[in-house]
């Protein structure tokens, strides 16, 4: 076992004036131009501060080296602060490096060196955490010679690219199966008019919630009172989970609780998720609704609220949703409850509603069953290609014999 230092130097050069691409470090990508990831305009105005990487170095995202932000440059380039730039000495094989430094082996040995807010573990928050250099020269890893590296390199090379195939066929399928469903979803909602009412015209009553200082973890609504998170209808599905619980000293408030039926809508969220909606399904007597959240009680002899729900979460709606959603931040949009009840909204009679749920919900499922499959596949060809690495780099596993 060596230090890690003795594989990989720093560099840390800065060109004032040099004319060079800027780079970004992708998971999936390594290393590439920012321009290849995102349009969206350089923060800075000058480049004079950035670091310089050299084809052949390794860099890595110093906040995201967890989730495996690394990769070779394969031009010269400049990155942020945010980088870390190194260069392997006489003898290393860069993508030896760079496969040893995504093994669950070595990031393990990330976690117990890890700074900053909530470092070190899986839960707790984590939101700024920092593994710099001077931390990873410190770690004892195993370094082959040149060409035993260039072997497991090679080998890895091959199996991961097959397996990274693999995962993106399935990512693909999975994408398939989504335009599935919201086709019919939308098929199912083509009955509905957008004209001759609205949404108001079967809506019995609206409560909203409050959003007082609670504790960072979830409770179970039913024994413990909580209050949800604006996320709570992401997705057209109710999720009880998404809350927090209130504390001791705060007064609960059961006028604001939501009940078994209620037609849950965000009134304040990204362009994408506000206006998301979802019925409760369930009873939880002491979970409340935040003050981002509406719950609607809806005209049982006019409307099934699943069934209500399902049109609002359609292109159509989505549209029109998003058309009155007003904010000057794209991360933080708002839909006013006037906006929402407003919306044009003519049903065909309730029984046609329920037919059309129950016939929905038999699809929906088949395509659900499907998804959940596939990214379990994708989960486990992710595992299986950790586990790969992780042997390979470790010594655990011959490469020649694989080969």
């Amino acid at each position: 076992m060596t230090r890690f230092g003795a594989a990989m130097q720093k560099i840390d050069e800065r060109i004032p004036g040099v004319d060079l691409p800027l780079m970004s470090v992708s998971q999936t990508k390594g290393v590439v131009r920012r321009s290849e990831l995102t349009d969206a305009p350089q923060r800075a105005e000058s480049l004079d501060a950035y670091k310089v990487c050299r084809k052949g170095d390794v860099v890595f995202n110093k906040m995201k080296i967890r989730s495996g932000a690394m990769g070779i440059a394969h031009e010269d380039g400049l990155v942020t602060y945010h980088y870390e730039v190194m260069r392997p000495r006489e003898g290393m094989d860069p993508r030896y490096i760079v496969h040893l430094m995504k093994s669950s082996w070595f990031t393990s040995e990330l976690i117990a060196r890890e700074r900053g807010i909530s470092a070190g573990g899986e839960h707790g928050g984590i939101r700024t955490t920092e593994v710099p250099f001077t931390v990873l020269r410190t770690i004892d890893v195993l370094l082959p010679e040149i060409d035993e590296q260039r072997a497991i390199a090679d080998y890895l090379d091959r199996e991961t690219t097959r397996i990274d195939t693999l995962i993106e066929e399935q990512q693909r399928l999975i994408e398939m199966l989504r335009e599935r469903r919201l086709a019919a979803v939308e098929e199912a909602v083509s009955i509905v008019a957008t004209r001759g009412a609205r949404l108001k015209h079967i809506i019995r009553s609206v409560r909203q919630g409050w959003s007082p200082q609670c504790y960072s973890w979830p409770a179970d609504g039913v024994e413990t009172w909580a209050v949800l998170k604006a996320g709570a209808a992401n997705g057209g599905r109710f999720r009880p989970t998404e809350n927090k619980e209130l504390p001791e000293d705060e007064v609960p408030r059961p006028d604001i609780v939501v009940t078994r039926g209620d037609l849950i809508v965000s009134r304040a969220n990204t362009r994408e998720l506000v206006g998301s909606a979802a019925v409760v399904e369930g009873d939880f007597p002491r979970l409340m609704l935040c003050d981002k959240l509406y719950a609607f009680s809806l005209d049982e002899s006019r409307a099934d609220s699943r069934f209500v729900a399902v049109v609002l979460g359609s292109r159509r709606w989505r549209d029109l949703i998003e058309l009155e959603a007003t904010g000057a931040s794209h991360s933080m949009l708002n839909i006013s409850q006037s906006d929402i009840v407003n919306l044009p909204m003519l049903l065909p009679p309730v029984d046609e509603q329920r037919r059309i749920i129950a016939h929905l919900d038999g699809e929906i499922v088949k395509i659900d069953q499907l998804i959940a499959e596939t990214e379990r596949f994708i989960e486990l060809a992710r595992e299986r290609r950790s586990a790969l690495i992780t042997a390979a780099v470790t010594g655990q596993v011959d490469v020649r014999e694989a080969a």
